[in-house]
């Protein structure tokens, strides 16, 4: 039998395949089994074979056309970070897509999400020829799929090269890579190879994982902890998932608790002992707590800024990590535990015991807390030219939806973020958090909204990020939105026709003044650009418009761009200001072409941000 009316292989159930089924369709079955069910990509010759097999999937498979195969790379990595699935997929075609793709894949490794990228290549009868889009993608791909990287040149490999990838992705939380030269593609599929020698039979079962380390060693843990007066705690992305074992943890042991930008969801930050974020972005409270504390317990967290951490010395460690090979890499810990945060901290709490967790510690904590959020509330209510954009985040965070999923970029928003944005059990959010790469915001959000298309997306954005891949991801909002149940999507972007960011790391960290050859922005009409896409438009010009957009966009019947025309000489202080930054940075201003709203803005913000400290 050849195939139906439908164009669909003749089913007749030998190994799960139709009789006639092409490499591609088995690779497609095959990665149904791990629980792929959406690519994210865009198409071309190098993966036809690829994109016929999703066609002949129907509704057992999504494709999600992007409009640039980076695009592809950081959904595939949000995907599984908001939980759409247990792995991410990238499809890209060969040469140009497969180069373009990598930005996104260093995204999830760097993360560390499990990501399975399928990347299209010559035919193998012309490689080596210098065929068109011909590039050696086992060695570009050699470092970012350093974990599994394979070549399919035989239809009997299939289930061995996918069952491979997939296992370990998941069980090393990275990015695995599959290179499918485009005739193989086509080939009869082999579902079953023979029981002969050089062949394999593999499982599609992912493999268990350590979820609890030793008893004894816990109580070595527990007995580190339980002597402290201050106990301080520092929570990443492992955390999320263990929000109560957190919690519980840190009341009996009267701890306060930073956190990480990626683990900024494992915790409620209206609590009174929760300092926030951690590292430059982050608070005041979160660097004093480092500073003070004489013990320290790390939970799932990699964050790489060591001065941020207890100095050598005063505080002792102990660290819980699901990958062994990640503890002790930050600070001087004295136990490890290796293990799910969830059942781990679990284990810990029963080695703690009842017992009367310190008070003084946990005021001070509160008070330095509340005095820091009550600075940044003066700060975002100070004048600006023509708006704040702190205000845009305080406003932000008076309206949040209780289900609401964020998705960051990087730059002054990711500060504001951190600073403003007080989330709470029920939300989700994430960013870039290692490569810290701009352009992730957008992807992330559509990533976030086709795994809960029935929740809210504010997707945060400067207009750097936006200009480079915004405005083009916005048409594929502007493709997707009517089939979502909740057709809320709102981005926020910031307009301050400068890349702010970088700027302040130019006056702080080498003493120059903000270059506008390389930093200024052309300024665009973003709003005028989503009503062109048939989505909603709001010009935020004035700070006395900035509730009612919120209140609009958060009501509105379809995505909806705010474009919020922000003073780009907001300063961007970080938590501890050392004397030689400050002196450069006063360097640079006095010859920065701005050093008149740098002047107007600085004193001010200055003032309200050094106030609160722990006493």
């Amino acid at each position: 039998m050849g195939a139906n009316q439908a164009g669909e292989p003749a089913p007749d159930g030998h190994g799960g395949l139709p009789r006639n089924a092409t490499v591609a369709d088995h690779i497609v079955a095959r990665l149904a089994q791990w629980g792929v069910r959406r690519y994210f990509g865009y198409p071309g010759d190098g993966v036809n074979g690829m994109t016929s097999a999703l066609q002949r999937a129907g509704d057992r498979a999504e494709f999600v056309q992007v409009r640039h195969e980076e695009t592809a790379g950081f959904a595939a990595s949000a995907h599984v970070k908001y939980g759409g699935g247990p792995l991410g997929c990238a499809l890209a075609t060969s040469g140009p897509g497969a180069i373009h793709l990598l930005n996104g894949l260093y995204d999830a490794k760097l993360d560390h999400q499990p990501v399975v990228a399928l990347v299209g290549h010559t035919a193998l009868t012309a490689e080596g020829g210098g065929y068109y889009q011909e590039v050696d993608l086992l060695a570009l791909y050699k470092d970012v799929a350093s974990a599994f990287l394979a070549q399919l040149d035989d239809p009997s490999q299939v289930r061995h090269l996918v069952d491979r990838a997939c296992r370990t992705a998941l069980a090393r939380r990275t990015v695995t890579a599959l290179v499918l030269p485009s005739d193989v593609q086509d080939e009869p599929a082999v579902p079953d190879p023979p029981h002969a020698h050089g062949y394999y039979h593999t499982s599609a079962v992912p493999s268990s994982a350590t979820t609890v380390p030793p008893e004894a060693d816990v109580r070595r843990a527990a007995e580190v902890l339980r002597g402290g007066e201050r106990v301080a705690m520092l929570v990443g992305q492992g955390a999320l998932g263990a929000e109560a074992e957190v919690r519980q943890v840190a009341d009996r042991l009267g701890a306060g608790v930073a956190t990480a930008l990626l683990g900024f969801a494992a915790v409620d930050h209206r609590e009174p002992w929760v300092t926030g974020a951690i590292g430059l972005l982050g608070t005041r409270p979160s660097w004093q707590l480092m500073r003070d504390c004489d013990r320290l317990l790390i939970v799932g967290s990699n964050m790489p800024y060591s001065e941020f951490y207890p100095p050598q010395g005063q505080a002792r460690g102990v660290q819980i990590d699901v990958d062994g090979s990640r503890l002790g890499l930050r600070y001087p810990t004295e136990v490890n535990l290796t293990g799910d945060a969830g059942p781990t901290l679990r284990a810990l709490l029963r080695e703690l015991g009842p017992g009367a967790a310190p008070t003084a510690w946990r005021q001070r904590i509160a008070d330095a807390t509340a005095g820091w959020h009550r600075a940044q509330r003066e700060i975002a209510g100070q004048a600006a030219d023509p708006v704040n954009p702190q205000a845009l985040f305080a406003a932000l965070d008076d309206q949040l939806p209780g289900d609401v999923m964020l998705a960051v970029d990087c730059g002054t928003c990711t500060a504001w973020y951190a600073r403003h944005l007080r989330l709470r059990p029920g939300m989700l959010a994430s960013l870039s958090g290692t490569l810290l790469s701009m352009g992730g915001a957008m992807p992330y959000g559509i990533a976030a909204k086709l795994a809960h298309p029935d929740r809210p997306l504010v997707a945060l954005l400067g207009d750097g990020a936006m200009q480079m891949n915004g405005v083009n991801e916005l048409i594929t909002v502007a493709k997707h939105w009517r089939s979502w149940p909740d057709p809320r999507f709102v981005v926020l972007v910031l307009n301050n026709r400068d890349l702010a960011f970088v700027s302040w790391e130019q006056r702080s960290g080498e003493g120059t003044p903000m270059f506008p050859a390389s930093q200024d922005l052309p300024d665009v009409a973003y709003h005028r650009w989503a009503e062109v896409l048939g989505l909603h438009g709001i010009l935020v010009d004035s700070p006395d418009q900035v509730p009612d957009a919120w209140r609009r966009a958060l009501a509105a019947d379809r995505p909806t761009v705010i474009n919020a025309m922000v003073d780009p000489a907001e300063l961007m202080l970080p938590p501890h200001f050392t004397a030689a930054q400050a002196r450069k940075t006063a360097a640079a201003v006095l010859r920065d072409p701005d050093r008149a709203g740098i002047v107007r803005r600085g004193l001010p913000a200055a003032v309200s941000t050094w106030r609160p400290r722990l006493r």
